[in-house]
């Protein structure tokens, strides 16, 4: 099987392809340019490298979220295109989750972290195991604070990844935990930690028609929790 997988979920983008969990090709940026400008070029670019054309795609996978309100949307949008077109299933997983693919360090803690600001990050927590990891909570929005609070109760070494990495290893709570950082190839989100992801998914028979392809954002975006704000003000005068 032959998946196609990208991550715009974030800052970095990229895209990868796949012969069932095998690694064919992938193409990562970092470089603060727009999604719009990057993504479908580097999807172009990875399937003329790994010698397969957009036909010859089985599955085509997203990271559905959470991350960037217009990063997650861009990616969902443009794999549901290019599925439909084909006619081909869709598989939307956890950027969090694909994150754990990153790290192949069995009794480990995977702490996988992106920025949410408002104080809070999204995050989920995986532990290692010989043949995988198991997943230790689900994903949620949670302050920096409590989550090192947490972590606590977790197994070392406890190794953070994602965009909010960084952020959360230099709070004093995160040291206190002697966190790892790992090298930056295994640091930010990938493509091919989704496509790992998918396969894993298409396999519990977990792959949905392009049309049932939708994004996961866990908090309400800024103009919509503007607006609700505005309309419970509405109610209260």
């Amino acid at each position: 099987m032959k998946i196609l997988a990208i991550d715009s979920t974030a800052v970095a983008a990229s895209a990868a392809v796949l012969e069932d969990d095998r690694l064919l090709g992938e193409f990562f940026v970092h470089t603060g340019l727009t999604h719009s400008q990057t993504l479908m070029p580097m999807v172009q670019q990875v399937l003329a490298c790994a010698g397969v054309s957009v036909g010859d795609i089985d599955l085509f996978a997203a990271a559905a979220g959470p991350g960037s309100f217009t990063g997650v949307r861009i990616g969902v949008a443009s794999i549901k295109g290019m599925a439909m077109a084909q006619d081909k299933p869709c598989v939307g997983v956890s950027t969090l989750e694909a994150m754990a693919y990153n790290l192949a360090l069995p009794g480990a803690t995977v702490c996988a972290v992106m920025d949410a600001r408002r104080g809070q990050v999204y995050n989920a927590v995986f532990r290692l195991e010989q043949d995988g990891f198991e997943r230790l909570t689900p994903d949620r929005a949670i302050s920096v604070e409590a989550l090192s609070e947490e972590c606590k109760n977790y197994s070392r070494p406890l190794f953070l990844v994602g965009d909010g990495a960084k952020l959360c290893y230099n709070t004093n709570g995160f040291q206190e935990l002697s966190a790892v950082l790992p090298p930056e190839p295994s640091l930010y989100q990938r493509a091919f930690g989704v496509g790992k992801a998918a396969f894993g998914a298409w396999q519990r028979g977990e792959a949905v028609p392009a049309s049932e392809l939708l994004p996961v954002y866990l908090r309400l975006s800024q103009a919509e929790r503007e607006l609700k704000k505005r309309q419970e003000n509405q109610k209260e005068g």
